[in-house]
């Protein structure tokens, strides 16, 4: 009996899947979660989870290494597939499924690298070989040591626990079946703990502070990132340890403690995280004390990509005919995958599914009237939940002088305020777009603004966005940088579209 290729095939047949995307790459995310939902394959939120990487979007050479830290963070068995446009996801999610279940591949992927038939061979061309692509970790060619480790720490920790193991938002009504659909489960054996009459999560949480927000979304545990040690190109006098684990060095705090600085970075292929963008914090304790934002990795010229959130604006530019009704329809989904992925860092995965259901239905052309009363739900429910609010509260303060100064408009301008604001902001944009939806109207891009903010391709609204972050970041505590992110949620695609690369060129 061939125990191994049994387990093998048992494997095979609902594989965790790690969706890694690349800048470009959002529509082909979209469809694969899409995809994963109907055939109830579960998302991985960490490499350490997963059984199949599924690489979404264009080739980027820049990060090539970061992938590659990324698989090799996989426990076997393991596949690896790439789709670059959303015909290819399909066909490679049937490739992952073949080779996670063949004992050749896998005894090839488990093969020790530069043996004939080691890991990389292993993917049976699902992925090209590429170019530096056997460098040793932590070292990508360009000396800061990559940062591609972040990703593989995929949404650090458990996203989905609540503070200090407590539950996490959830929810207990209908559509149970979206809990388990894309992957984003609550902890297992979680007891769904009561509700308040409207339906909304339970209050009750401990509110000793936004610490507590640690556990939500994966960021008490941002320890395990600090592990990867991508860090070496930092500077500051920073040893490196065997396998390029960075060692704290000491310095002083703003009440003139001496306490270890770690550098940690987040990002490229954190999960519910922008796609490519990388953050690097230096941290004393739980308190950020610096934080440097690399630009989104760039596509080569013959891979030009046009950020999807913004088509309807871009294809105006080019003299295409657009209607309201088609931009306010994508407004509203971007509106929605960003509440969603804010949702599921916050530890509510059953509404953030409900969030990314609602989304591909509009992105798909449903009516209003299919829409219309499920949105009003879920905007219900999200906006008058006091754990949310309460977990959100005061942290990431942007006040509309502030985001006007940085060149911000859209819903963090319009804000004015924090996290909840923002969050609010995106349900009363959604709001206001609903009954539109069919407008038959020439679209006038000096009066619709893009989801982000007001659209330009000489200064995209995600540019700002980005720039505000450090100032934002700096000075607050570990647990609520996700968080912050989240709620501004720029879109790195916007920086490396084929409009704006034309219009930098000149």
């Amino acid at each position: 009996m061939d125990l191994t290729g049994l387990i093998l095939r048992v494997t095979a047949e609902r594989p965790h899947v790690l969706l890694a995307t690349v800048p470009g790459g959002a529509a082909v995310r979209l469809a694969a979660e899409r995809l994963l939902r109907a055939r109830d394959w579960p998302q991985a939120s960490t490499p350490a989870k997963a059984d199949l990487l599924l690489v979404a979007g264009p080739d980027l050479p820049e990060l090539r290494t970061a992938l590659e830290r990324l698989w090799r963070d996989m426990p076997a068995p393991r596949a690896r597939v790439h789709a670059r446009t959303p015909d290819e996801v399909e066909a490679a999610l049937d490739s992952g499924r073949a080779l996670l279940g063949s004992p050749a591949v896998q005894r090839e992927s488990a093969a020790p690298p530069g043996e004939a038939g080691g890991h990389r061979e292993g993917e049976h061309g699902a992925q090209e070989r590429h170019e530096g692509d056997d460098q040793a970790p932590g070292h990508d060619g360009d000396g800061d040591g990559d940062g591609g480790g972040e990703g593989e720490a995929g949404r650090a920790g458990d996203a989905h626990s609540g503070p200090d193991g407590e539950h996490a938002p959830h929810d207990t009504g209908q559509d149970t079946e979206a809990e388990h659909g894309d992957g984003r489960q609550a902890p297992d054996g979680q007891v769904p703990d009561s509700q308040d009459p409207d339906g909304q999560a339970p209050d009750g949480q401990d509110a000793d502070s936004h610490g507590d927000h640690g556990d939500h979304g994966g960021h008490g545990g941002h320890g395990d990132h600090g592990g990867h040690g991508e860090h070496g190109g930092h500077g500051g006098g920073q040893t490196d340890m065997p396998g390029g684990l960075p060692m704290a060095e000491p310095g002083a705090d703003r009440d003139g403690l001496t306490l270890d600085r770690l550098h940690l970075p987040l990002g490229p292929f954190l999960a519910d995280w922008p796609a490519g963008l990388t953050v690097r914090l230096v941290l004393q304790g739980d308190v950020v004390q610096r934080v440097d934002v690399d630009g989104p990795a760039r596509p080569s010229d013959d891979a030009a990509v046009e950020a999807f959130w913004v088509q309807p604006w871009l294809r105006v530019a080019s003299g295409e005919p657009v209607t309201v009704g088609e931009a306010v329809r994508r407004r509203a989904a971007a509106h929605l995958d960003s509440l969603g992925r804010l949702l599921a860092v916050a530890g509510w995965p059953a509404e953030a599914v409900r969030a990314g259901r609602l989304r591909d239905d509009l992105l798909s052309g449903a009516p209003r009237a299919a829409v219309a009363p499920r949105l009003e739900r879920l905007t219900r429910r999200v906006g008058r939940s006091r754990t949310l609010a309460w977990l959100t509260r005061g942290i990431g303060v942007v006040t509309a002088q502030k985001a006007r100064e940085a060149g911000a408009g859209g819903p963090a301008a319009r804000a004015d305020g924090d996290v909840t604001a923002r969050y609010r902001q995106w349900l009363a944009d959604i709001r206001h777009d609903l009954p539109r939806l069919e407008d038959p109207a020439p679209l006038d891009v000096a009066v619709e603004d893009s989801p982000r903010g007001p659209w330009s391709a000489e200064a995209p609204p995600s540019a700002a966005l980005i720039a505000l972050l450090p100032p934002l970041l700096e000075g607050a505590e570990l647990a609520a940088a996700r968080l912050v992110v989240a709620s501004l949620d720029p879109d790195p695609e916007e920086l490396v579209s084929r409009g704006v690369v034309e219009v930098a060129r000149g």
